[in-house]
């Protein structure tokens, strides 16, 4: 069988990626307080390439539930395997390490642990509450796995009461089967469905660069504005290794522009939507707009 790195020829990477880096005291400082508190983030995990602009603002997104994956996606750099029993311990090490940081937008996402009767939904209410416990007045969003779209499950979290609930959709339909494992395209509508009937803020985000075609694109947006979501984040595809899916274009960042105007143009609150963009960059000012309308 030929490898991912066999099947498309490698797209060279166009000057408009270049990473500023931004490693400032700020950065220095929550480096130490994740390391010091043994946590994960998925701007390590997912080698996210604003992580050291985000760390100077003194922004991160932690990553619960361990960091080894029950999926195997891919595009995504974070390890899959079979992963540890969820650390009871944890809620309590985020909530403090958020209040060290300050923070007053806290991000939250996690691997996908199809291992757990409940998919990690009562560990993830366990963080939320022991984050509002020790910092009352934080805004909190969360990045959850589809759980099936198991409605009973998703219950578990928003009763949690987040301000922010989001799921990334990804890619188009036709490309869901070769980009990610398990998950399925309507099943990931349908927990973004289920999560904006119950009145929640929901977001999503689509990468771009794996082959998609333009109307692909217009029809995710549709479909994704049809459930409910009012946030939505588009940015360039990166491949983390050879191992991964290959990069099949590199979108220009008026390209980008363009589809942020249809977004807009298709009722969405908000869109961010150029090549560095990641589904948690400047989470707060999304909500801002949300709030607004």
């Amino acid at each position: 069988m030929p490898k991912l790195s066999d099947r498309m020829p490698s797209v060279r990477k166009p000057d408009w990626l270049k990473i500023r880096l931004h490693r400032t005291a700020e950065y220095a400082e929550v480096r130490r307080i994740v390391e010091q508190n043994h946590l994960h983030t998925i701007c390590s995990s997912g080698r996210c390439p604003n992580q050291a602009e985000c760390w100077s603002r003194r922004t991160a997104t932690f990553m619960i539930l361990g960091d080894i994956c029950t999926r195997g996606c891919r595009f995504c750099a974070t390890q899959t395997g079979r992963p540890l029993a969820p650390d009871s311990d944890e809620p309590r090490r985020v909530a403090e390490s958020v209040h060290l940081m300050q923070l007053r937008y806290v991000v939250l996402t996690s691997v996908t642990r199809d291992d757990l009767d409940d998919g990690g939904a009562r560990h993830w209410a366990r963080t939320v509450e022991a984050i509002r416990e020790q910092n009352p007045d934080a805004t909190i969003e969360l990045l959850i796995p589809d759980l099936d779209a198991k409605h009973n499950l998703l219950d578990v979290i928003l009763a949690s009461k987040a301000d922010v609930v989001g799921h990334n959709i990804e890619t188009v339909e036709r490309l869901t089967p070769l980009v990610r494992s398990r998950a399925k395209y309507r099943t990931s509508l349908e927990t973004l469905r289920y999560l904006s009937e119950q009145g929640v803020a929901t977001k999503s985000a689509i990468m771009l660069g794996l082959g998609e075609t333009e109307e692909e694109v217009l029809q995710t947006l549709r479909d994704l504005r049809e459930a409910g979501v009012r946030i939505v984040t588009l940015g360039q595809y990166l491949r983390p290794s050879l191992e991964h899916y290959p990069v099949a274009a590199y979108i220009t960042p008026e390209k980008f522009e363009w589809y942020r105007q249809q977004a807009l143009e298709m009722g969405f609150d908000y869109c961010a939507s150029a090549p560095m963009v990641r589904s948690s960059y400047l989470a707060e000012e999304a909500l801002k707009s949300v709030q607004k309308g």
